[in-house]
């Protein structure tokens, strides 16, 4: 199988850390993504998933390390990376159908050719009918539905989500997971998926991915080999799940002891303070 996604030793690192020396949040960050696949990362709050997305979306530069899209290097935002945040940031001024066409008007696709592709989307998603409402009128769930057509109009070759479900209810959240394998399935767009829900990661993903604390690397990588349609509540997931939680149990037990720890180191002098926080110096 083809590889999609290479992400290849990334570190990144920012000013202020313990004793103003800067602080490292990813530690070195392998992995890659068959094309097609769906790849769920999970990992202890605050250790940096996030900024690893903006890396991956070319938003943010690494210190050291590369991500690369087939055989090209990432520079910079491209078209063929689609990013869903945990806001639909939908134009409130734009009805549903004006906001999934926003990515192919900016690729300067012809209106009718990009009505109809939207359209299309907006019924891959279950919307059709709603075309017309403006973001007011429709529910949490259906505006991240509007973002996910919006991301998947353009046809990107990766698409990241940044816990896209985190602010629906459960019953929202798991209807929303079903359309999502429903769209891949269609589009087989490889996707990164970032979560703090286990259950979510093996339900929806081919593989998993745990972060360590900081400075973050990947700490455990689970294949789940559960055919699909997946029973949310059978023992091949439960196993998995055991498992993951365990792990993650393990890093939040680390990360408080590390503070713990940083938290008896003497203050930095005033000087070394204001340069660990100003100077924007490269860490190693």
């Amino acid at each position: 199988m083809s590889v999609d996604l290479r992400v290849e030793g990334v570190e990144k690192g920012f000013p202020g850390g313990a004793a103003g020396a800067g602080r490292l949040v990813l530690g070195g960050v392998s992995f890659t993504a068959p094309a097609g696949s769906i790849l769920c990362v999970l990992g202890p709050s605050g250790c940096g998933k996030t900024t690893l997305l903006r890396i991956i979306a070319g938003l943010e530069t690494p210190d050291r390390g590369r991500v690369m899209i087939g055989d090209r290097v990432v520079a910079g935002p491209a078209p063929e990376i689609g990013y869903i945040t945990q806001e639909p940031t939908l134009l409130p001024w734009r009805t549903v159908l004006g906001n999934v066409e926003l990515g192919l008007e900016f690729a300067g696709v012809p209106r009718e050719k990009r009505r109809a592709a939207a359209l299309q989307h907006l019924e891959l998603v279950e919307l059709a009918g709603f075309d017309g409402y403006h973001p007011k009128q429709i529910s949490g769930g259906m505006k991240q539905k509007v973002a996910l057509a919006r991301s998947l109009a353009v046809e990107p070759r990766v698409l990241l989500l940044d816990e896209p479900f985190a602010a629906l209810d459960a019953q929202t959240r798991n209807a929303l997971q079903e359309v999502l394998l429903h769209v891949l399935e269609r589009t087989r767009t490889t996707v990164v998926f970032v979560t703090h829900n286990v259950d979510e990661a093996v339900f929806l993903g081919d593989a998993v991915v745990c972060m360590t604390a900081q400075p973050t690397r990947v700490g455990k990588f689970v294949e789940v080999n559960v055919p699909r349609p997946r029973d949310r509540t059978g023992p091949e997931l439960n196993a998995l799940r055991k498992d993951l939680l365990a792990f993650l149990a393990e890093e939040r037990l680390k990360a408080r002891l590390a503070g713990q720890e940083n938290s008896q180191l003497p203050p930095p002098p005033a000087a070394a303070r204001s340069v660990g926080m100003f100077d924007g110096s490269r860490v190693q």
